[in-house]
């Protein structure tokens, strides 16, 4: 299934480039698109997906956030199986389909795997619970930095996941086609709630960070204020509700499903990351 280049889409992002580096230690070739490739590719810009389509076999498909951006990529994913491709590895979020956890945030993500199950391309789906690295490469990084964790998840908790094991679990489905039809829910070893967290990076900093429980609607006013647009804004908000209900106080054994190893605990990533000096 390596013939031809493996199609990496937003192979910039948190779990997009681990995945390249697990296909370049293994010598695997493959493409990426986006909008500063050598392959210009956007979601938003339908003129350049036949060219990215063309000659690909298999694409792992990271799909942009919120409402308008899902259904984009529900309508690539149509139309790349009418093209030629022929499967889909797709990164989706856990809870989505879930008896029980029928948020409307999750109707996005829902249409788009329902739209990879009837694309008539070979599909494998990956639903990792929310990334550690947030806290360390995206805006969760600034409120670390800032002493404050400044979210709207009331005291429920969640399975943080390492990226780093959400990149080698992708890199395995991609790899081994024995995959093909399977829906893995991937998670770390156990809940923390957002104060265990604060607690877990105080430790790792040596600095002092408190958790600030905001109200849902102040939490979109300082998103919008920080430079997010306010339904990116809204989609974040829902995010964090589905952690604030305790929809998400529940492990995964995706991980081991896959790697036959249990997942990194998020106390040794944030040790490790304070350590590489990204929180001074």
């Amino acid at each position: 299934m390596t013939a031809t280049p493996i199609l990496i889409l937003s192979g910039k992002g948190k779990t997009g480039r681990r995945v390249v580096e697990q296909l370049e230690a293994r010598d695997v070739p493959y493409r990426l698109a986006s909008r500063s490739s050598a392959q210009r590719f956007d979601w938003y810009d339908d003129s350049t997906w036949s060219p990215t389509i063309a000659g690909a076999g298999t694409a792992y498909l990271a799909p942009p956030v919120g409402p308008t951006g899902l259904a984009q990529a529900g309508r690539f994913v149509k139309q790349a199986a009418a093209e030629g491709l022929r499967r889909v590895v797709l990164l989706s979020g856990r809870g989505v389909g879930s008896p029980g956890r029928d948020f409307a945030v999750y109707d996005g993500q829902l249409a788009l795997e329902d739209a990879v199950k009837a694309s008539g391309a070979d599909w494998t789906i990956v639903q990792p619970a929310w990334f550690a690295q947030g806290f360390s490469e995206d805006f969760l990084r600034y409120h670390v930095l800032a002493g404050e964790i400044r979210v709207s998840a009331g005291d429920g908790g969640e399975a943080w996941i390492d990226t780093n094991d959400v990149g080698d679990v992708m890199t395995a489905v991609l790899l081994d086609e024995a995959h093909t039809g399977a829906t893995y829910a991937i998670s770390g070893p156990r809940c923390l709630r957002m104060a265990e967290v604060a607690a877990e990076l105080t430790t790792a900093t040596g600095r002092p960070i408190s958790y600030v429980d905001l109200e849902p609607q102040d939490h979109v006013t300082e998103l919008v204020q920080q430079g997010l647009d306010q339904e990116d804004a809204e989609a974040v908000r829902d995010l964090f509700a589905v952690i604030r209900h305790h929809r998400s106080e529940y492990v995964s054994d995706g991980v081991q499903q896959v790697l036959c190893r249990a997942p990194r605990d998020f106390a040794d990533w944030a040790r490790e990351t304070a350590q590489t000096g990204i929180w001074q």
